[in-house]
């Protein structure tokens, strides 16, 4: 169930920035961070000598404009740096935190957050029924932006449940991947980050600078049409 308090205000702010929106077709869809039911998921590997990392949340929060007459969408999405953990060790958590922020900033006054662009179906969308999509995507890292301010390429699948078929909401699951997605663009890891530790860890490149990263979000309309309503509840 959707915190009510919560739901209210992400209803408010839905509402305003689609205020501008124009197409008959369009509806907002938002993904609740409270529910835990989506995922982010960076990895970077360096075979064959260097580490795996795995860093995970479950914080995510999107509002989201989609069109389904036209098959587009657009949206904002982020994800707080402290909900990150790095293969579950608090210590390299930490470390992840000073090379996100660069020790310039509080880790919890930092965000990845992705504004989405321009992203289309590749074949015509059917209800409950994997669709594949592209889009671009302008990321930052606690505000900063990719050094040479080059969108990133993201490509996936969505699946649209209309009203009454899971709920008596819209709900869409999107899985969406960023390939080769590299750390130092965003001035995240050692090489930005000031004192010793950096340093020390300058000395072992045993991190990739690209990883891959996969989110699966679970996005509800976020309003109840009253016909869904009444047929999800068997009127």
């Amino acid at each position: 169930m959707f915190n009510t308090r919560r739901t209210g205000i992400l209803l408010l702010s839905v509402l305003g920035w689609l205020g501008g929106t124009e197409s008959a077709g369009a509806e907002g869809f938002l993904v609740d961070p409270t529910l835990g039911s989506s995922n982010f998921t960076a990895v970077y590997d360096l075979p064959p000598i260097g580490e795996r990392i795995v860093a995970v949340s479950s914080a995510i929060e999107c509002l989201l404009d989609v069109d389904t007459a036209a098959g587009s969408a657009s949206g904002r999405c982020k994800v707080p740096l402290t909900s990150i953990t790095v293969d579950n060790e608090p210590t390299k958590t930490q470390h992840f935190q000073q090379w996100a922020t660069n020790k310039a900033s509080e880790p919890s006054q930092c965000f990845f957050e992705l504004a989405l662009q321009d992203a289309k179906v590749t074949s015509p969308a059917e209800p409950e029924q994997p669709t594949p999509f592209s889009a671009k995507g302008a990321f930052t890292i606690c505000n900063r932006p990719r050094d040479d301010n080059r969108p990133e390429v993201i490509t996936g699948s969505a699946i649209y449940l209309p009203p009454g078929a899971m709920e008596e909401r819209a709900t869409l699951r999107i899985r969406a991947r960023i390939e080769k997605f590299n750390r130092d663009k965003y001035k995240v890891g050692p090489d930005f980050t000031p004192g010793w530790l950096s340093r020390i860890q300058k000395m072992a490149r045993v991190v990739a600078k690209e990883g891959t990263v996969d989110v699966q979000l679970y996005a509800r309309s976020i309003y109840v049409r009253p016909a869904a309503a009444a047929a999800a509840a068997g009127k």
